[in-house]
């Protein structure tokens, strides 16, 4: 009876190891470290960064200008190297320690993996709208060429511009800009988007708009967003929000009460403090 109990007791000790192993963040930082060499000598941009992100999260890290919000998430994107520590991004099934890929190697992951949304747009002003958002299918051959140019046109009509599909960047507004930004991002349908102020340089009615494009990103399909910006009025439309200064993040979760900072959200996410998303945004 007694090795009866050792079994029971080692099959539940087994199962719950199997379920803490299976909860697992999307995107680790491990004590992240950026230094920056200056004529006036050595800057510390990021002072041994530390956090998780779990799936499905719209996790907002809210700071002043030149608090380390940018180069963080080039530390994710692998666009910059760090200095020290490490960042590991399990997705698609496998666990990918970005900074020890080579620069052929971290260049596919990215298109493969993330969606980047930057303050500025980056639109090509040579290329379409809808050319704009088949380049990134094409670079990475996710999709058949025959069949790029549809799903450009099928994201376009999911940020509500596919009207404009066949203009230049420069006949369109800023806000349109933005989302034909969001619709290139999602073209390799990434599970990971990372956006950099995109409401930065928008109008509050606009702005609104977008963030009502990311919400519907992530609660209708499952997408997760890290995004930096210096507002802090938005952080109770985030699922979490994180405070940096000097490099570092604050020990405290801001904007969302109740919710722990540097953890892995694995319960019910918070709830939108803002009316739901429009139907408008609904496929």
């Amino acid at each position: 009876m007694l090795h009866d109990v050792d079994d029971s007791q080692q099959t539940s000790e087994v199962f719950q190891m199997s379920t803490k192993n299976s909860i697992q963040p999307l995107i680790e930082l491990h004590d992240v470290v950026k230094v920056y060499s200056t004529a006036a000598g050595e800057f510390n941009a990021l002072k041994g960064i530390n956090m998780q992100v779990g799936a499905s999260e719209f996790v907002g890290i809210v700071g002043k200008s030149g608090a380390g919000k940018s180069t963080l998430l080039n530390m994710i994107t692998g666009v910059d190297h760090l200095t020290s520590g490490e960042v590991i991004v399990n997705s698609n099934g496998s666990s990918v320690s970005i900074h020890k890929l080579s620069e052929d190697e971290v260049a596919l992951w990215r298109g493969q993996t993330l969606g980047v949304v930057f303050q500025s747009f980056q639109l090509l002003p040579m290329l379409t709208l809808v050319e704009n958002i088949t380049l990134p299918m094409d670079l990475c051959g996710t999709f058949n060429p025959k069949h790029s140019r549809e799903r450009a046109l099928e994201l376009l009509r999911l940020v509500e511009i596919e009207e404009h599909a066949d203009k230049l960047p420069a006949y369109i507004s800023g806000g349109q800009q933005q989302r034909v930004a969001i619709a290139r991002a999602l073209a390799n349908d990434p599970p990971i988007l990372i956006a950099d102020e995109p409401t930065g340089s928008l109008d509050s009615v606009t702005a609104d708009h977008i963030f009502e494009v990311f919400e519907h990103l992530v609660t209708d399909q499952g997408k997760t967003i890290v995004m930096v910006t210096h507002d802090e009025s938005l952080t109770p439309r985030f699922t979490r929000s994180l405070g940096i200064a000097d490099g570092e993040v604050a020990n405290h979760a801001i904007g969302t009460e109740g919710t722990p900072p540097l953890q892995v959200l694995t319960g019910t996410r918070p709830s939108m403090q803002h009316e739901p998303v429009r139907k408008r945004w609904m496929k």
